[in-house]
């Protein structure tokens, strides 16, 4: 498609998604991206196919200085950068300003400028009247487009400024209209506006603007961010701003990653490019992971048991159709369900876990699986977890069913802690009729023994170099017992390709450690040995991540 024709589908495009996780997102306390991260999340946003990314504020700090420069050089496919500053300062002149300057250096075709819709802003911040507030704004609007540019007005505290002086607030739109603004984005910059605030406001502006576009961005310090940006485009929006995963300053922004399910799922808008949808989990995680943040397990539409069924009867129903307790089918957003074994668990849990791993329970699968639920009843009432360690649970129901492979015999360990931070395993095993004595050094109890645990059996087993322990959690279970506790150790491990989750009990928190770490390698021994079509399979139940 022609660059020209290209951008004639984005102007007749109902819906446009707007990102600005590079520029607000960021203002999120305890983020700090550099340029080449900003230009992967660019990279990544582009393949998910959002139609405008909001890179920074031009000459506000190097970075964005960087960015800006660099990303010229992405050959983005779908989304449009958008360079974002300020209405011209008070008593300057448009062509001396320096913000407009910055924004015009940047070299965008679409920038975005914020000015003030709220009279008491006008007053307090700007102090300036209001006739020079408007003034600032279309100027400013009138300036950029003397200079080909496409122009989107934020007019900031937008709901705020209706509520108290509405008939200033619509002004300043019709300022921005009259200037040339291509899109008018209403702005709930504080995010105190109620779902009833926005739908009228939004209404009246329609009204107001005729065929102008309406923007919405709004903040979640009420935790109503998206359903206020759906209510907006009920009610007229078709540029809808956000950020990945909800990031944001204070409570954060919309979430664009359940705006845009919401969008094309209930709404049927098609908002992203065909098919695209679909990478929308993956998306997500991989952002987060540059952000250096954990992804909520909990997140609607792509977090890790936001299709996780842990009660018997609920696996039991899904099971037979899938619609009994999904809303939507997760792969659709690129997710999955996932089957929980824990003590809740009915026997229709087990049965589903084993058809999944390919494990045969015998001629008589339900007495089996009763069996099974018992001894799992039994663990979690001492301290175990399962729903956390799938494989823990794997081996566990193999172990049961005299199926669980025996790699190496434990004879003995040994662990030594000193103050200089470092501690020393040694470990003594039996693999395939040998005896094996090897010793390693390590930060911490846990690390020795799994360096170890590797030394000893790295040349019997060389696919373990694959193996990484990525996550590493302790908790005290029982804590009236003091320092007799039993511990819980969960151990999250990956080969490259796929995550699994193991655990160890124990009042000893070395010997929990130990359980944890041996069976994240024998968990991982074991799918080695099977078909890789059967291991990338067993992603539905054991692993709390999966690659895609």
């Amino acid at each position: 498609m022609k660059k020209t024709e290209a951008a004639a589908c984005l102007q007749h495009k109902k819906i446009q998604i707007y990102d600005t996780t590079l520029r607000d997102g960021a203002q999120m306390e305890g983020i700090s991206l550099s340029a080449d991260d900003k230009l992967k999340i660019t990279t990544l946003l582009d393949e998910l196919g959002v139609d405008f990314i909001e890179g920074g504020w031009p000459g506000s700090n190097p970075k964005d200085i960087e960015f800006f420069k660099k990303v010229k050089d992405l050959n983005l496919k779908h989304a449009k950068i958008v360079a974002f500053g300020s209405t011209r300062r008070k008593d300057t002149k448009v062509t001396n300003d320096p913000i407009l300057r910055a924004l015009l250096d940047a070299k965008t075709e679409y920038i975005t400028i914020v000015g003030k819709s709220w009279d008491m802003h006008v007053d307090i911040a700007l102090n300036a009247t209001r006739e020079e507030n408007l003034k600032m704004i279309e100027e400013s609007i009138e300036y950029l487009k003397l200079n080909n540019k496409k122009v989107f007005f934020d007019a900031e505290h937008f709901f705020d400024g209706f509520k108290a002086s509405p008939d200033y607030a619509i002004e300043v739109i019709k300022s921005a209209k009259k200037a040339g603004a291509d899109a008018i984005i209403l702005c709930d910059t504080n995010g105190g506006s109620m779902p009833e605030d926005i739908k009228k406001a939004v209404a009246k502006v329609k009204e107001v603007l005729g065929d102008t576009r309406i923007g919405i961005h709004v903040h979640n310090d009420c935790e109503l961010a998206i359903c206020n940006s759906l209510t907006a485009y009920e009610a007229g929006a078709t540029q809808i701003q956000g950020t990945i995963n909800g990031i944001g300053e204070r409570c954060g922004n919309a979430n664009l990653i359940s705006i845009i399910p919401n969008l094309e799922i209930k709404y049927k808008e098609k908002v992203l490019p065909e098919g695209n949808l679909t990478k929308l989990t993956a998306i997500s995680r991989q952002i987060s992971d540059i952000l250096n943040i954990n992804p909520s397990d909990h997140q609607p539409f792509v977090g890790y048991s936001a299709f996780s069924h842990k009660g018997g009867l609920h696996a039991s129903a899904v099971q037979k159709d899938s619609k009994t307790y999904e809303h939507i089918t997760p792969e659709c957003v690129g997710n999955t369900n996932r089957i929980i074994i824990s003590e809740q668990a009915g026997i229709s849990n087990i049965l589903s876990v084993s058809e999944r791993c390919n494990i045969n329970l015998g001629d008589n699968p339900k007495e089996k699986a009763k069996t099974l639920l018992k001894q799992i009843k039994d663990l979690e009432h001492k301290g175990y977890q399962f729903e956390g360690a799938g494989a823990s649970f794997v081996l566990l129901l193999l172990d049961l069913l005299g199926q669980r492979p025996k790699f190496f015999d434990l004879i003995d360990y040994r662990v030594n802690v000193s103050s200089k931070q470092l501690a020393e395993a040694t470990v003594r095993l039996k693999v395939k009729g040998e005896v094996i004595h090897t010793a390693s050094l390590g930060v911490g109890p846990g690390n020795a023994l799994d360096n170890a645990l590797r030394k000893a059996l790295n040349s019997y087993y060389p696919t373990i170099k694959d193996f990484q322990l990525v996550d590493f959690k302790v908790r005290i279970i029982g804590g009236h017992d003091g320092s007799a506790a039993k511990t819980r150790v969960h151990v999250e491990s990956s080969d490259g390709n796929i995550n699994w989750d193991t655990v160890g009990l124990s009042a000893n928190i070395i010997e929990a450690t130990w359980q944890a770490i041996t069976d994240s390698i024998e968990y991982g021994l074991w799918i080695k040995t099977k078909q890789k079509d059967f291991a990338e399979g067993l992603t539905e139940v054991v692993h709390s991540e999966a690659k895609f």
